[in-house]
């Protein structure tokens, strides 16, 4: 794996992309980019509005073009929303111009996570464990589909599962070499 290559972070929801994405930007040295707060900077709203006005498929469009653009970016650390893998365009931008590794949890670990975050509207729902476990069963094999690597997050805090996803990361780029 070239340093330029992008790290590529793609998970459910709760998964820790972003927490673990900027401890391993930092250990790595390169800049970390979320692609969610992209969005919500270029449009100055928070994505449960963007829900609100342009539905799912609005927010996918802006979406994809995000990671189209910050794929093509190098050497950064870039966080994905849960369903950035839902397009196959995106799946195959990640797959081309990246390191990608899939942060799995489960849906317990992703409820007590996400339990008091209202800024994601997927689970403003009477239900958020069966809406959960329906978006998991969708996902899920799209992240192992563009995963160069699977790191359980279940375990651990941000901290460790940063080291241990630096030490895999040389281990992947010396049996490359």
């Amino acid at each position: 794996m070239p340093q330029k290559r992008n790290i590529i972070l793609v998970g459910p929801m709760g998964a820790g992309k972003s927490t673990i994405g900027r401890r391993l930007a930092n250990l790595l040295g390169r800049e970390f980019v979320d692609s969610d707060k992209q969005i919500e900077a270029r449009t100055g709203v928070d994505i449960p509005t963007i829900f609100e006005f342009e539905q799912e498929d609005g927010f996918r469009d802006r979406e994809s073009a995000v990671i189209e653009e910050l794929t093509r970016r190098e050497g950064i650390v870039l966080a994905t929303g849960g369903g950035a893998v839902l397009r196959p365009a995106n799946r195959q931008h990640m797959k081309e111009r990246g390191f990608v590794i899939y942060l799995r949890t489960s849906v317990d670990e992703q409820l007590r996570r996400t339990a008091h975050d209202r800024n994601r509207p997927l689970l403003q729902t009477a239900d958020p464990r069966a809406k959960l476990e329906a978006l998991l069963a969708e996902r899920a094999p799209l992240y192992t589909e563009v995963a160069d690597l699977i790191v359980d997050t279940d375990r651990g805090n941000a901290r460790a599962l940063a080291q241990r996803i630096v030490k895999r990361l040389r281990q992947a780029m010396n049996d490359t070499l």
